[in-house]
């Protein structure tokens, strides 16, 4: 299995945004040393009471200055938000930053509340996000200058100042949970994953499906499929639980997409969901903030070293998973509570979970 350290760069109190992006560093700094695999982080807009993460790349720039081995990037680019050359040039010189760390990460956007402002085009996002993907791997495909014929964007003759390190192009991730695209990523190879949100006996045989085509098409090694969770580990279950509990209330009503007073994130979210006709997803969404409900239905990993890893194995058998997206800092956890869980973490559950395959 593989691990990440994932942050939404969420509003912490008594922080400011310089505050915590210097905090979200030296964590990835302290994952460095303890053998995570990757540092990734969302792109958010105009939501300050949630995500200070409005620029990943500035983000990810700062963190190779942070990191040596570690694996660095956006999870992901929003990309109906930019020309999607703009994307390709960034993600060229990011990699040459990272000295060939980047894993470029994708996503078409959830949220409205991002695209109005951008003038950008919510209702066709999935179609003009994979154009995008299909436009990158044109434009690193070897052949100078490009050129490239979609439906939304055209391009002829271009010229990059900039190529990656990595050849053809940086591993590339694109979270999806439709069969369509799943289908269409294991072709392209590549990774893919989803939230905790999703049931994981729904999914799974999509992603079966996944790995199946990405097998068949030949590409090298397996494919990886993230899993974003909430994650807190302490000495033991009877420490862990409690100073858990208020900060996933404060989290899922207060922070998780919310809006300034209006009603709490996890509703809206509910709601979300239930239009798009995905009940069990806006079931988990309601009862986000019960932390409760969370470990009855293993949907956070929180307790001792020995409880998360054996959740975390249960979880990533069902839902078919092998990288586990951890989103340590979330509410008010004290900086001491956080750096001791994920050294606990790194220490303890990463060496136990590190030869296990889920897709066995």
């Amino acid at each position: 299995m593989k691990f990440a350290h994932f942050s939404h760069a969420w509003n912490k109190p008594g922080m400011s945004p310089a505050q915590r992006y210097s905090q979200l560093w030296d964590e990835l700094k302290l994952c460095d040393e303890l053998g995570f695999d990757f540092g990734f982080t969302v792109e958010h807009h105009f939501s300050p009471q949630e995500s200070w993460m409005v620029a990943p790349a500035v983000y990810c720039a700062s963190a190779a200055a942070h990191t040596r081995r570690l694996r660095i990037g956006p999870m992901g680019y929003i990309v109906p938000l930019y020309n999607p050359l703009r994307i390709v040039e960034e993600a060229a010189a990011l990699d040459n930053v990272l000295n060939g760390r980047l894993e470029l990460g994708l996503v078409s956007g959830i949220s409205p509340e991002f695209f109005g402002p951008y003038g950008a085009d919510f209702k066709n996002r999935r179609q003009i996000t994979e154009e995008g993907l299909v436009l990158i791997k044109a434009a690193y495909a070897g052949e100078r200058p490009f050129s490239f014929e979609g439906t939304y964007h055209q391009y002829k003759d271009v010229h990059l100042s900039v190529l990656p390190l990595q050849k053809p192009h940086p591993p590339i991730w694109l979270q999806s949970r439709d069969t369509d695209t799943l289908a269409m990523l294991a072709r392209e190879g590549v990774h893919t994953g989803f939230l905790f949100y999703v049931s994981r006996q729904e999914v799974a045989p999509r992603y079966r499906d996944y790995i199946t085509c990405w097998r068949q098409a030949g590409h090298h090694g397996n494919p990886n499929i993230g899993y974003w969770v909430l994650v807190y580990v302490d000495e033991t279950d009877e420490k862990a639980v409690p100073k858990a509990r208020q900060n996933i209330e404060y989290c899922f009503t207060k922070v998780f997409g919310s809006k300034p007073h209006g009603i709490p994130g996890n509703v809206r979210l509910a709601d979300n969901f239930a239009k798009r006709g995905e009940l069990s997803a806006s079931e988990i969404a309601k009862n986000a903030p019960n932390i409760d409900y969370l470990l009855e239905r293993n949907l956070v990993f929180i307790g001792s070293a020995e409880t998360v890893t054996r959740k975390i194995k249960e979880a990533a058998t069902e839902g078919l998973f092998n990288t586990v997206l951890c989103e340590f800092n979330f509410g008010a956890v004290s900086e001491e509570d956080l750096r001791n869980s994920i050294r606990l973490f790194g220490t303890k559950v990463i060496p136990a979970l590190r030869d296990f395959d889920p897709y066995q």
